[in-house]
């Protein structure tokens, strides 16, 4: 494995037009074989210290987990839930319709179940209700019977709704993670690591997604229960048994994987292993996942499934697949969700084809924003992050539904807060909701008003776009002779995860190689087969990008000339013999 003191493999423009650098090159020049040392190096890259090295190379809880009472209102939501488990309340957990939601809304399901109460769960229907809480639903709740609404994955800008339950006579506590006000809603407790007035070490934890913040909130209030005597002669419930719900609504939240992510996922994987949750054991099933589930299988895999139900289909199937006991119910509501994501992928294509060629037209902009009547709002999140990709910047798409109102989702990029900018345009006036984090974000738009939306983002947002995008570089973490893209080393990289936002996966380059076979598969992917100088022959592919200038310049590849390939190296089990393939990204001539 080689090491050049500037651009890796000498490319200072490759033919994507990046340069290629180290993530961090070894001090010693070389990463060597111990499998040790490379993942102590993968660990360094990412930007932990020599000295925390051991706490990092298996993430526990026991190592990352805070004091639950580090976060404000925490404890007070703990109370009051306590008061509401030993008096048996009424108690509606009130989640979002995306895979966050439902998980935190199962996590604290079960919980309770756990606990001998019997909580309702309310998923709003995203096309009759839209996103977050509304007052209507809240008095509705109240009115059932509830006398305590836990809102979970949103609420932080649900100002309105708050003050009607109140009013109603029903307390609220928030458990969220999206971008907060400077001003709170009136709830009993708003938890919520993003409040503005959090304290450094409560603030270092923003990057959790919901579910991990009703992971804490689950500690405190188990806690709280064993101050007051309340498993005297009986068994506690084992918190730790719910962790796969948390690692499947980090990583499909796209939760950054660092600290205490890291443990969640880690840890959570393990428990997802054994199978005790009959709804994502049935939903491995449908996945035709014949193993144990990944880091990888949780956001492209279960992930979508769980969204499925949301974007097309009933709201609540999410967490009634997570919250049921009985296999059968499971392997139904699964089924479903399979099908529904398989139609969900046919809506997606025909929305993200016609949102590029409205994007094509902004080339010039720094911001895309496109709009059109018809759309599907369920889908419109992912064809934003598809535009995102395919241009490198942020990117909004709206939906405009027959009133004239857009729902608008957005995903950006890195060094570019999406999140806070819908925030001041909401606060300007130009939006009637809005919210959402630094890489992702929600708004409603009158159609009217989308012009005067683009301009200010494009105003607010250009410059920290064009200083991400100049500082963009294709980052590698090794080079490797075409025989060491090999099974055992996909084994030594993997053990440097989990991998995911914030954690990148190890890219690698590889070669020279001489491009033997280069053909177009599927929706616009790229395949191909590479020879080395040494007669190893490595598989390829690189997803939607047939079109791109990569996909032409491989196609055309005359087979004398010799080349670097860099990407993502990943284990192949297909008929039972072990290889590794290269998820291409990139590559450049090397003569």
């Amino acid at each position: 494995m080689l090491m050049s003191p500037s651009f890796v493999c000498g490319v200072s423009r490759s033919i994507l037009g990046q340069p290629w650098r180290w993530r961090a090159a070894p001090a010693d020049g070389d990463f060597g074989f111990s499998p040790d040392d490379l993942v102590d190096q993968l660990l360094l890259g990412r930007g932990v210290s020599r000295d925390e090295l051991e706490r990092h190379r298996q993430p526990t809880l026991r190592a990352f987990m805070p004091d639950p009472s580090l976060f404000r209102d925490m404890d007070k939501a703990a109370e009051r839930l306590a008061d509401a488990v030993e008096a048996r309340e009424p108690v509606t957990i009130f989640g979002d319709y995306d895979v966050d939601g439902a998980t935190s809304a199962a996590l604290l399901i079960r919980l309770l179940r756990g606990l001998g109460c019997a909580p309702q769960a309310y998923i709003p229907d995203r096309l009759m209700e839209g996103y977050g809480p509304s007052g209507e639903a809240l008095v509705r709740i109240a009115a059932g019977g509830a006398r305590l609404i836990v809102t979970v994955d949103c609420g932080a800008q649900a100002f309105e709704a708050l003050d009607m339950a109140r009013a109603a006579g029903v307390d609220v506590i928030v458990v969220d993670h999206h971008k907060c006000s400077s001003r709170l809603p009136s709830g009993l407790a708003i938890v919520n690591p993003n409040r503005l007035d959090e304290d450094e070490q409560a603030a270092a934890h923003g990057h959790l997604a919901a579910v991990g913040v009703a992971f804490l909130l689950g500690a405190a209030l188990l806690r709280t229960l064993r101050g007051r005597n309340f498993f005297r002669g009986g068994e506690e419930p084992r918190l730790i048994e719910l962790l796969d719900l948390v690692a499947l609504g980090t990583v499909a939240d796209v939760a950054q994987l660092k600290g205490l992510n890291r443990a969640f996922v880690t840890q959570g994987l393990k428990v997802m292993a054994r199978r005790g949750n009959a709804g994502l054991a049935a939903l491995a099933d449908a996945a035709r996942l014949g193993r144990a589930p990944t880091a990888t299988d949780l956001g492209f895999a279960l992930g979508p499934r769980i969204n499925a139900g949301g974007r097309v289909g009933k709201s609540d199937l999410g967490v009634r697949l997570l919250t049921t006991d009985d296999p059968v119910q499971a392997e139904s509501i699964a089924a479903e969700l399979d099908r529904l994501n398989e139609e969900r992928r046919a809506i997606e294509l025909a929305v993200c084809e016609a949102a590029e060629v409205l994007g094509a037209a902004q080339a010039n902009r720094a911001v895309t924003l496109v709009s059109a009547p018809g759309w599907h709002p369920g889908v419109i999140g992912i064809v934003a992050s598809r535009l995102k990709e395919k241009w490198h910047k942020p990117a909004i798409v709206v939906a405009i539904d027959g009133d004239g109102v857009g729902k608008g989702s957005g995903r950006s990029i890195g060094g570019v807060d999406l999140g806070a900018a819908v925030l001041a345009a909401k606060d300007r006036g130009l939006l009637v909701a809005g919210g959402g984090h630094a890489m992702a974000a929600g708004l409603t738009v009158a159609a009217g008003g989308i012009e005067a939306l683009a301009d200010f983002l494009e105003e607010r947002l250009a410059a920290d776009v064009t200083r991400s995008r100049e500082d963009r570089a294709l980052v590698l973490d090794a080079v490797l002779a075409p025989g060491g893209v090999c099974p055992d080393l996909c084994d030594a990289l993997d053990a440097g995860g989990p991998y995911g936002a914030g954690w990148p996966a190890p890219r690698v380059a590889a070669g020279p190689f001489a491009v033997m076979k280069a053909d177009i598969v599927g929706n616009g992917h790229l395949r191909l087969v590479a020879a080395g100088d040494d007669g190893r022959r490595v598989k390829a592919i690189a997803f939607r990008m047939a079109e791109s200038a990569l996909g032409e310049a491989m196609l055309a590849a005359p087979p004398h000339r010799r080349l670097w390939l860099a990407g993502r190296m990943k284990r192949d089990e297909y008929g039972g013999r072990a290889s590794a393939e290269l998820h291409l990204e990139d590559a450049a001539w090397a003569d």
